[in-house]
Formats: C-alpha cells, structure tokens, sequence
C-alpha cells in the first residue's frame, strides 16, 4: 500500500510538473506572437479599379513580393470612384499603417488626403500615375511618353499608306493619358501622319469610346488606323469594326498586352500593343515601398520627376512594342502568357 501511496504520489507530481512547464510555454508563444504582430509592416493600397485586366496582376504581385518581405497588405478597390479613394486613404490612416501605394483615379484630386497620410508619418508611393502637387515619396511607373511613341511609330512602319488616325484616348483626370498622347502626336507630327480627332474614354470604360463610334460614324470616314488609350478599348473597338466588316482595313494600337489584344494580332485584327512588364513593376514597388520604411537606401530609382510642385524621387521602367514578328520572344518567352492561348484562334 505504501509503494502504491508514494506512485501516486509519483504520477501525481509529474503531471503537475509538465502542466506548468506547458502553461509556461503557452504564454511564451503569446507574448511571441504579439511582438510579432506589433512588429509587422503594414502596407494600405487602393486601386482605381480592377476593370483594367492587367490591375490584377499587378495586385498579385505586389502582394506576393510583400509578404515574402514580412508584410502585410491591406488591398482596397475604389471602383473609378474618386470620393471611395480618398475614404479608402483615410481609413488607412486611421488605421496607423506604415505605407500607403495608390493607384489614382483622378491625379489632381489627391493632394490633400496625401498630405494627411504624410502629416501622419505615413509613406506614400504613386503606382503607375503621378499624384499631382502632392509630394509622394516615390513614383513607381513606365516611360509613358515612350509607350505613345511606340503606337505611333508601329503605325508608321506598318508598311501601309497611314495618312489620318483617329485617337480614342483614356480620361484626362490620369496622368500617364496625357503623357502617352504626347508621344504619339510627336511622333505622327514627324512623321506627317493627320490625328483627325481625340476622344477621351471617361471612366476608362470601353463601352464609352464604342459609343462614341457608334453615334459618330463619321469619324469612321478616311480613318487609316485607330489608336486605342489601351487594349481593352481595343477590344471593343474591332469588335465594332468586325460588325461594319472593317476589322483588319483599318491599323488598331493598344497598350498592356492583355490576352485578347495579343490574340487579335496574330489574328491579324490588331496591329499592336505596348507590353509593360507589369510584374517587375509592382516587384520594384514593394520592395522600394518596404526599403522606405525601413530607412534604407532606394537602389533602384533611376528618375526623378515632377509632380507640378516636387520633384520625386522615380522608377521608371522600359516598354516594349510588340506585334506578330515578336509575339513569341517578349510575349511567350517572358511568360507573360501561354503560347497555347495567344494562339488559340490562330491554328498555330
């Protein structure tokens, strides 16, 4: 009986020893994890929209990148509307995060809520269009004055008698529209090419411009080529052609090589598009976006540009014009999309 007493006893303290020793290692843990958490980087970032198909990479890979960093991203959609951005800007201050990466609806419009998140001792990084007077800590984007003169200069070695083009443009409320149209009109001045017109697509909805060619079928009359703000106003643009039996008759440009403009070139339906390695893009703007949080040095810039009142520090990254004869080197090659679905129409 005392044997049995004093295994008890035995078993009894043992337990004891291990529920303590188990108790501590949970507070531990805890404590671990909430350093951890009051540690992580956070980072706010509000798009325009996701109507644009490339938004979407761009997304991913920012957010990729940045989790691979240690941080955290808040991802918010304004949907073009430009009051949801600034509420959406807001809240991230509210929400003391470190960094905030904005992809603006209207470039003149942000001013004050930036200088709000600044005021805060929140970094602010311009992705892809310039905010205007604002004083952003960097501009992450593409040499957009280029990717207009590539439109133009694709129309211009096209090998067809290209004497008027029409302009079906993005809205004027961002930035890099006014930027590429600059490029493109420099380039047909030189090259004595006639812009018969200019049609801003608002919103960048491209329902607007096929309207715009519906209700005005003169624009139509004479028109060598038509050069779209991007792809996706390409799409509804020889769709529109397709239905008057002009697709392929008149040169259609574009930029973003969205899946469908890179099909309708092979097709033969498209002349162009401006491929913007959208991926290096939002990588150099996380890890630019975390290296400023951190105090460290920007290894990466290259530029600097003015906002109309600042001159901020910029990385600005090289398009690339691509059409049938190099589809497969930028396009395939890159991994950009599959061979499979560029040429899925095509019989190739």
């Amino acid at each position: 009986m005392r044997k049995k007493g004093s295994l008890r006893a035995f078993i009894l303290l043992t337990a004891l020893i291990l529920c303590f020793l188990t108790g501590c290692a949970g507070k531990e843990s805890d404590v671990k994890e909430v350093q951890e958490t009051d540690e992580t980087i956070t980072i706010g970032m509000s798009f325009d929209s996701f109507l644009i198909e490339r938004w979407e990479r761009d997304r991913d890979v920012f957010v990729s990148t940045a989790k691979d960093m240690g941080a955290e991203v808040n991802v918010q959609n304004a949907n073009g509307v430009i009051e949801t951005q600034i509420e959406q800007i807001r809240y991230f201050i509210k929400k003391k995060v470190d960094a905030i990466v904005i992809v603006a609806i209207d470039s003149d419009r942000l001013e004050g809520v930036v200088s709000e998140a600044k005021s805060a001792g929140i970094t602010v990084v311009a992705y892809d269009r310039m905010l205007h007077d604002a004083n952003a800590d960097l501009y992450v984007s593409f040499d957009n004055h280029k990717v207009g003169e590539l439109m133009a200069e694709a129309l211009a070695d096209s090998g067809s008698d290209v004497k008027k083009v029409l302009m079906l443009s993005g809205p004027t409320e961002d930035d890099n529209v006014l930027q590429v149209n600059s490029g493109f009109e420099e380039i047909c001045k030189k090259e004595h090419i006639k812009i018969s017109d200019i049609f801003y697509t608002p919103g960048w909805k491209p329902e607007n411009a096929a309207d715009f060619l519906r209700e005005n079928p003169e624009k139509l009359e004479g028109a060598d080529a038509i050069m779209c703000g991007n792809d996706n106003i390409a799409t509804q643009t020889v769709r529109l052609l397709a239905e008057q039996k002009k697709a392929g008759q008149i040169l259609v440009t574009g930029q973003d090589a969205d899946l469908e403009a890179c099909q309708r070139i092979v097709q033969g339906a498209q002349l162009m598009t401006v491929y913007k390695p959208v991926e290096k893009e939002a990588r150099a703007a996380a890890e630019a976006t975390i290296a400023l949080i951190n105090g460290k040095e920007l290894r990466k810039v290259n530029a600097s540009e003015n906002d109309g009142t600042y001159d901020i520090p910029a990385i600005i990254l090289e398009p690339t014009a691509v059409n049938k004869t190099n589809m497969d080197e930028v396009i395939i090659g890159s991994g950009f999309h599959l061979k499979e679905d560029v040429y899925l129409y095509a019989g190739e």
